[in-house]
């Protein structure tokens, strides 16, 4: 099912709730009735063989749910089993109802044990729901432990119990599920961090609240889809040149790393840049050169000799390989006295965070641990809430923050304002491209990629990615557009990739797939 691009925090969930039972005067009953109902309408439909269900339910809303779910299935001829958790008699409200309709149908309800799951063919997860606030302890935990330990199928109703809806934090232990089922909206937690582990596959049911409560409650982030994307690039008009298509500058390739700003020049080629220069170590230049002819490759020793390259680029690349050596430090410090739009990697994050610096115009890139080091964080301390990460790095260092993980996240100031005072290339994003991608570069909003694999574990991926964006942002397309969309891309492409297989990828192998990926959203424009 193609879900919506709109992911809240579970406080913004239950502000829509309210509305539409207060102001729209629907009854929370029948909406735990439709929540119930589309539940189970999905475990139909993904397990039809399923013959067997346990469902857990806790002593909230969400196991107010999970007694509807099982009263259906009952009255659908399937054999259910209610395992519930926490003292039934404090139930109140439309929960306690629904346990109440969910008895009186005949359906067997015993207090949880973890012998009790076996012989399902799918448990029913139902306990927590939205509303933890604290880590998961005692029998909740057990239980917990005991559905991961069974390895059965697992149907998460709303959230995968253990799990932070905001953040994708596993709050001490956290449910393992095969799917989830979201209601009224997106739980931002579900896409990014461990959320991406625990949810599995994810379905949304608005429960048909009315449309119009959702204008009134931004979106706490945005999903990165194809059909977002589609006119962000140009396309081409027939008399353009190379020089047209922007100008790369790679820094990079210290002694012994040469393969890192070689990948970062070919993929910001196989991103439409259209001239790529490698500033490398003097080592390395003939070597790269004969591997890659279309890279222009300099051996450069000392800041000097880059300042001519410099006049001549329209975006810079630093950090694939840079190192932190008196080398490395000397060209990127060269790089920072320019006004040039930069895309900041690996070597170069961890310089900025030894002296950390305010630019207008970057897009950093991060893996956790070099996230970590630039707040002064852990890296668990990190992954425990990657979206006030992302906007506290672009609060202290400026420009745009790609967080790399699972769940990329992009993360920028308004920069739209700015777009013609940053654009250099012969062509800038076209009016019609701004107007798409206007939610995603407003302040405070978060893009999430829910594309990329575990195959994309593998060294150079980065690299990779870092050519990407700036062959993209050499061709015109502002940081925050060319972020989400290089981002998007490399993601895209590495799932093509991994369709013969997880294992054994490399990051040249993306290199095909992100030109035609790329050329697809090109001729998609206007549609």
């Amino acid at each position: 099912m193609n879900l919506p691009e709109a992911l809240y925090t579970a406080a913004q969930v239950r502000e829509l709730d309210r509305m539409a039972i207060e102001e729209h005067r629907i009854p929370g009953a029948k909406l735990m009735q439709r929540a119930g109902a589309a539940a189970f309408d999905l475990l139909r439909t993904r397990w039809p063989r399923a013959r067997r269900v346990a469902v857990l339910c806790g002593t909230g809303n969400n196991g107010g749910d999970g007694y509807v779910m099982a009263r259906l299935a009952r009255a659908a001829g399937l054999t259910v089993n209610v395992l519930s958790l926490g003292a039934a008699e404090k139930m109140q409200g439309d929960a306690a109802a629904a346990r109440k309709q969910c008895k009186s149908a005949g359906v067997a309800i015993r207090n949880f044990q973890a012998d009790l799951l076996a012989g399902h063919d799918v448990i029913v997860d139902a306990l927590l729901g939205t509303g933890l606030e604290r880590e998961v302890e005692g029998e909740w935990r057990a239980a917990i432990e005991a559905v991961n330990a069974s390895r059965l199928t697992v149907l998460a109703m709303d959230v995968p119990s253990g799990l932070n809806a905001d953040t994708g934090r596993v709050m001490g232990a956290a449910v393992r599920a095969s799917a989830t089922m979201s209601f009224i909206g997106l739980k931002a937690g579900l896409f990014t961090g461990a959320g991406r582990e625990h949810a599995g596959e994810i379905f949304c049911n608005d429960l048909n609240v009315p449309p119009d409560i959702y204008a009134r409650v931004p979106a706490q982030a945005q999903r990165l889809t194809e059909q977002s994307l589609y006119g962000l690039m140009p396309a081409r008009r027939r008399d353009m040149h190379k020089g047209d298509a922007g100008h790369v500058l790679v820094i990079g390739g210290d002694r012994g790393m040469p393969g890192a700003a070689r990948l970062a020049g070919a993929a910001a080629y196989r991103a439409g840049a259209g001239l790529v220069t490698l500033a490398t170590h003097p080592e390395h230049a003939a070597h790269i050169s004969a591997a890659c002819p279309e890279l222009i490759v300099h051996g450069v020793a000392r800041p000097e000799a880059l300042r001519p390259l410099l006049a001549r680029a329209d975006v810079i690349a630093a950090g694939p390989g840079l190192g932190q050596g008196e080398w490395g430090d000397a060209l990127f410090g060269a790089a920072l006295d320019t006004r040039l739009p930069m895309v900041v990697d690996a070597d170069a994050l961890n310089t900025l965070a030894t002296d950390p610096l305010m630019h207008a115009d970057w897009i950093l890139t991060p893996h956790p641990g070099e996230a970590a080091r630039m707040l002064g964080l852990s890296i668990e301390e990190v992954q425990a809430d990657r979206f006030t990460a992302a906007r506290e790095i672009v609060a202290s260092y400026g420009g745009v923050c790609v967080l790399k993980g699972a769940g990329t996240l992009v993360a920028s100031f308004n920069m739209e304002r700015r777009a013609s005072a940053a654009s250099r290339a012969a062509f800038p994003v076209e009016r019609r491209a701004r107007a798409a991608s206007r939610a995603a570069l407003a302040d405070g909003v978060v893009s999430v990629c829910d594309r990329g694999n575990p195959g994309m574990a593998s060294g150079g991926m980065g690299d990779v990615l870092t050519g990407v964006i700036a062959g993209l942002r050499a061709q015109g397309l502002i940081s925050p557009v060319a972020a989400r969309l290089g981002v998007w891309l490399h993601a895209a492409a590495g799932d093509d990739v991994a369709a013969a297989g997880e294992i054994g990828m490399l990051a040249s192998d993306l290199f095909p797939h992100i030109r035609s990926r790329l050329n697809r959203l090109v001729g998609h424009a206007g549609r």
